[in-house]
């Protein structure tokens, strides 16, 4: 497996992580010893680098990601959580200190270490980037070893500007894919010039880039693909990248025609992210082991083609810019 360097923390990852939200919560129902053989078929397929968060059912994921730490310990596995989400949305006043210390050693329970190697600030209100205060005690954390290092998960390219200029930010997890292609024009670049690793989230936009979904599929009631697409409970850009979904639908397969022979469409849409300049790695999700086997496969396939790289620019500038370009 490919590995990059996150450099302000000075440790290499997978260019393949693996996201662990659907290990906790909010993807229908993945039960306890599924979860367990998913990460391990990750670890086995040469992914280091595992992202999860305290509020992945309520905890749920991070111990899972704790466990795996423990039966493999000493293979370099990596750990990064996220932060904040146990606020309120968009409440900017609950980001105290009392509260973010809280939720800090909370995960560290969770997790069962005494120091995270990265905690992402989980896609707070804009005003909490501006605040040098909260740059100042996630400084005060690394200095008294509760973290290695910290970074930010954003929702727009705004808020990763406005974070991405602090010199200690190691990292940027953003989404970006060929739904979402702004990040790739613009600050993912920057991050990277600047030294900041680039973590890319929801990379099939909520499994539509895999291609396997029609206007019949349905999803779980505990899936945020049936109860999120108007962003009832959090931003709707989590959500098939804020794509309307019969655009996605139909976009997705005709992009799917131009995978290569014996490369998936969903293969094929994680490989053109991470042949993209600046980004370190990204973390699609498993919900099976077959899954997280197929994602970490794609580490060891040929670069992407002129061909699919082409069809990329056309549908997103015919069918999908007017839908997310200006949004996020």
């Amino acid at each position: 497996m490919q590995q990059r360097t996150l450099t302000r923390l000075g440790r290499n990852v997978s260019v393949i992580g693996l996201g662990c939200w659907q290990l906790g919560a909010d993807w229908g129902s993945v039960d306890d010893d599924t979860a367990m053989r998913i990460l391990h078929a990750a670890a086995d397929a040469g992914v280091t680098f595992f992202d999860t968060a305290d509020v992945y059912g309520d905890g749920r994921s991070e111990r899972f990601v704790g466990r795996l730490l423990r039966e493999r310990s000493g293979e370099g596995l990596m750990a990064a959580t996220k932060t904040g989400r146990r606020a309120r949305a968009q409440v900017d006043a609950e980001y105290t200190e009392a509260n973010i210390r809280a939720w800090i050693d909370r995960s560290r329970s969770n997790l069962g270490v005494d120091r995270l190697d990265l905690v992402q600030w989980h896609c707070p209100p804009t005003d909490t980037f501006a605040r040098e205060s909260m740059y100042e005690l996630f400084d005060s954390l690394v200095t008294e070893g509760a973290i290695a290092g910290y970074g930010v998960s954003v929702e727009t390219v705004e808020q990763a500007r406005m974070a991405i200029a602090h010199p200690h930010i190691a990292t940027l997890q953003i989404i970006a894919n060929a739904f979402r292609r702004k990040p790739f024009e613009t600050v993912i670049p920057e991050a990277a010039a600047a030294g900041v690793g680039v973590i890319v989230r929801v990379p099939l936009a909520s499994g539509l880039l895999a291609a396997k979904f029609d206007a019949s599929t349905t999803f779980a009631a505990d899936d945020h693909r049936a109860y999120n697409r108007e962003g009832q409970a959090f931003d709707v850009g989590e959500t098939f990248s804020g794509v309307p979904y019969d655009i996605g639908v139909a976009a997705a397969r005709e992009l799917a025609g131009f995978a290569p022979a014996g490369v998936t469409p969903a293969q094929a849409a994680l490989r053109w992210i991470i042949d993209q300049p600046g980004v370190s790695t990204v973390i699609p999700g498993a919900s099976s082991v077959a899954q997280a086997t197929a994602n970490a496969a794609v580490a060891a396939l040929a670069p992407t083609t002129a061909a699919y790289d082409d069809a990329v620019r056309r549908i997103y500038d015919r069918d999908i810019r007017a839908h997310v370009h200006g949004r996020w």
